[in-house]
């Protein structure tokens, strides 16, 4: 069963948001997701894997025209015992940005997850 998550719009500028770099650290490794946006007749879709992660410990957020997914993939396997032979997992916060279309409907966006799979679709503004 897919779970759901409400979209927050945000109406912060910049500037409000210098603090939270500050805090984080210029330097700090992040991971970026990847992922596919594409678009139907009725909605504007964004798709990514973010496996090892709830749903509710996903932050999405639209700013002007700006969407930020951001998170944090905690190890589960964290023990200094443990001598690894391949680590290959990206572990720790990751984030993305992306880019929207002035056609759609912000207020509108749902976002679920289903196995693994974030898929966030938001409507387009009737013609």
């Amino acid at each position: 069963m897919a779970n759901k998550l409400k979209i927050k719009a945000e109406k912060s500028s910049e500037t409000e948001k210098a603090p939270e770099v500050a805090e984080k650290g210029i330097f700090d490794p992040e991971g970026e997701l990847v992922i596919d946006v594409f678009e139907t007749d009725s909605s504007f879709v964004v798709l990514t894997a973010i496996a090892g992660i709830q749903i509710k410990d996903i932050d999405i957020s639209v700013e002007k025209e700006m969407m930020i997914i951001k998170g944090n993939r905690l190890n589960p396997h964290l023990d200094p015992e443990k001598k690894y032979f391949y680590q290959e997992c990206y572990w720790g916060p990751f984030s993305r940005k992306i880019v929207l279309p002035e056609n759609i409907e912000v207020e509108k966006a749902a976002a679920q997850m289903d196995k693994g799979l974030l898929t966030i679709k938001i409507p387009k503004l009737s013609s």
